[in-house]
């Protein structure tokens, strides 16, 4: 693990300890003292979300990358609501001991105040928000949509707590944190404050249902390195009409002047329309993100790529040739989807360190097993996995019966959301 990786889960734990220690409860009774403590620690939990959702190259990269931002954004979002759940049931159960009937009234809202609506609210909207989460085959815009309600109703909590305890210090600290957050979220990442402009410049398609683009800077250019990935929102041009949402990319070409090449293989709505790009149509760019193949060591390398999968490798592979033994496999389902096999069996008849092996492997899931026993000496290398967790998992498991130690495996997955 990257040391930079255990930043995210030390901040999930940092926030929600923070609030319990400013908030620490002396003298009440035991039931009163966890309703507290689990506010406060819910709190936290949802306030290290909303940090982790942040989408800055730099600040991605310092703390391990976009991948493990969003996965402990995930995690931590689900505790900080669970611990949410704690705080009225427990007060009711404080309640318990005066009458059944006073804890009713501590969990209906119809026998509370405005205050207590507030919180009650927040809860719903986090409920609402965080199920979406749970839902991968949810139409993209609806689940950003829906993910929206996360934020309100974090923010929704924190009236609550003003309401009730006024402003100070910890729920000021609070309320800055989510509004910091949440504001370079929206304006920043999703409207695109700082992204890049670029525009079409060329357009083929290698393959069935993939477009590769190229495209060029219409400002100062983004400095993409191969491995990484974008995040492009592709707008208007003569005869197309673009989606306008900030979807990921990986970079498949560099060129001079800050020209990159992109692969778009159609996944969903935005990608099949994506399609039908025309030079000339112009869009936005974030990033770059990720440093999948950065740390790619001296010795032997597999490369094991499927179906749109590949695009790291090929970025790479146009950028320069491999200088040590290097093994690409790319798996894909049926001929016409191998849109780069001749461009990169040119390289591999240049490079004497290049071997290609091309795999139609149709319908069914691809028996990795043999496909990898047959890679020279595998034990000995380094592997580098790109392509649906299905394929990832399959191949971790048998990279690791063939005696490839568990780090020397690197992959990337398709499942990203942004």
């Amino acid at each position: 693990m990257k040391p930079q990786r255990w930043l995210p889960p030390a901040l999930c734990l940092a926030l929600p300890l923070a609030g319990m220690a400013w908030a620490w409860p002396v003298g009440l009774s035991p039931w009163r003292s966890v309703s507290i403590l689990s506010a406060w620690a819910g709190c936290g939990a949802l306030l290290a979300s909303l940090v982790l959702m942040v989408r800055d190259p730099r600040f991605a990269a310092a703390l391990g990358g976009l991948d493990s931002l969003y996965r402990w954004h995930h995690r931590s979002g689900t505790v900080g609501y669970c611990l949410l759940l704690i705080h009225p049931l427990a007060l009711a159960t404080d309640g318990l001991d005066e009458s059944p009937q006073v804890a009713w009234q501590t969990l209906s809202p119809l026998a509370q105040d405005w205050p207590e609506w507030l919180g009650w609210l927040g809860l719903l909207l986090l409920m609402a928000g965080l199920a979406s989460t749970f839902m991968p085959r949810l139409p993209y815009r609806r689940w950003r949509a829906l993910h929206y309600l996360l934020g309100l109703g974090v923010l929704l909590g924190l009236a609550h707590l003003w309401a009730i305890l006024g402003g100070s210090l910890g729920v000021l600290g609070a309320i800055g944190i989510a509004l910091a957050a949440l504001g370079w979220r929206l304006v920043v990442s999703d409207f695109g404050a700082l992204a890049r402009p670029y525009r079409v410049s060329a357009v083929r398609h290698p393959a069935t249902d993939l477009v590769e683009v190229t495209l060029a800077p219409c400002a100062a250019a983004l400095a993409a390195t191969p491995g990484q990935f974008v995040l492009a929102a592709f707008g208007d041009g003569e005869g197309f009409h673009g989606c306008r949402e900030f979807h990921p990319f990986t970079v498949s070409g560099i060129g001079p002047g800050g020209v990159l090449k992109l692969d778009i293989k159609a996944l969903g709505p935005c990608t099949r329309h994506l399609q039908h790009l025309t030079p000339g149509v112009t869009l936005r760019l974030e990033g770059p993100f990720g440093d999948f193949l950065a740390a790619a060591g001296d010795g032997p390398q597999l490369w094991l790529a499927g179906g749109i999968g590949i695009a790291p490798f090929l970025a790479v592979l146009r950028s320069r040739l491999p200088a040590q033994p290097t093994h690409l496999i790319h798996l894909f389902r049926h001929a016409d989807d191998a849109g780069f096999s001749d461009e990169i069996q040119a390289l591999a008849a240049g490079s004497p360190n290049l071997s290609f092996v091309p795999v139609a492997s149709g319908d069914s899931p691809p028996d990795i097993g043999p496909l990898l026993a047959a890679v020279p000496g595998l034990a000995g290398r380094e592997a580098w996995l790109c392509g649906p967790p299905g394929l990832n998992a399959a191949a971790s498991r048998a990279l690791r019966r063939a005696g490839v130690p568990p780090e020397a495996i690197h992959f990337e997955s398709f499942e990203f959301r942004s």
